[in-house]
């Protein structure tokens, strides 16, 4: 059974995807925040495999409770919902360490399955939006650092191919297909390249490809 906190100022909203999820025969909303603070406080409480986080909120905004919840090293992940999609407050919150962004207005099943996919480890984000987002705020980028610098050498040369395919929209199976290798082995590849660049997932895996350089806005 998949946990999810619900965090969300306004409580329609909160109602709405409460019953939405409890719908759903392995999936369970084991509480609702208003604001950041809440959700940071009741994350530790609940352990919720998923946080469906809100962005703007009064008080503590859903970005700095995102920062703060990936920060306490716990097991729940953090999936955005904003209504822009390319809203600057999404990629905040990225960066902050949640594991992608849907918008409000998704049609129920891809928030299902967005939540599913967090659940296990995935971003929910393609990474043709990914890219999309990056190059709107490309003049935030900070540009590598030294330590960025020394995991990037550590690639081989096929994982450095297979993370500029990741950063550049590729699904797996088109990089399985392009590159001419199984789809698990892709997925071995990407799982090596994750570890070594320290990153939660594919998203932050994007971000660090722009960060470096390996990638740049078109």
């Amino acid at each position: 059974m998949t946990t999810v906190l619900i965090v969300d100022d306004q409580a329609l909203q909160r109602m709405g995807f409460s019953m939405l999820l409890e719908a759903q025969p392995d999936m369970t909303a084991v509480g609702e925040a208003t604001n950041g603070g809440e959700a940071v406080r009741m994350t530790a409480e609940l352990r919720p495999d998923v946080v469906l986080m809100d962005v703007r909120m009064p008080g503590m905004d859903g970005i700095e409770a995102t920062r703060r919840i990936v920060e306490s090293g716990g097991r729940s992940r953090v999936l955005v919902l904003t209504t822009f999609d390319l809203d600057e407050y999404a990629y905040d919150a990225l960066r902050a360490g949640a594991s992608g962004f849907l918008l409000k207005d998704a049609l129920p099943e891809e928030l299902v399955a967005g939540v599913r996919a967090v659940a296990a480890g995935d971003a929910v984000i393609s990474p043709g939006l990914t890219r999309k987002l990056i190059d709107a705020f490309s003049d935030r980028l900070p540009g590598h650092s030294p330590g960025q610098q020394r995991r990037l050498a550590d690639l081989t040369e096929r994982e450095r191919e297979v993370l500029t395919a990741i950063a550049s929209g590729w699904t797996n199976h088109e990089i399985a297909d392009r590159l001419h290798l199984a789809e698990s082995t892709v997925k071995s590849h990407i799982g090596r390249i994750l570890t070594k660049i320290d990153a939660r997932d594919r998203v932050q895996a994007v971000i660090f490809a722009y960060d470096t350089g390996l990638v740049r806005p078109t």
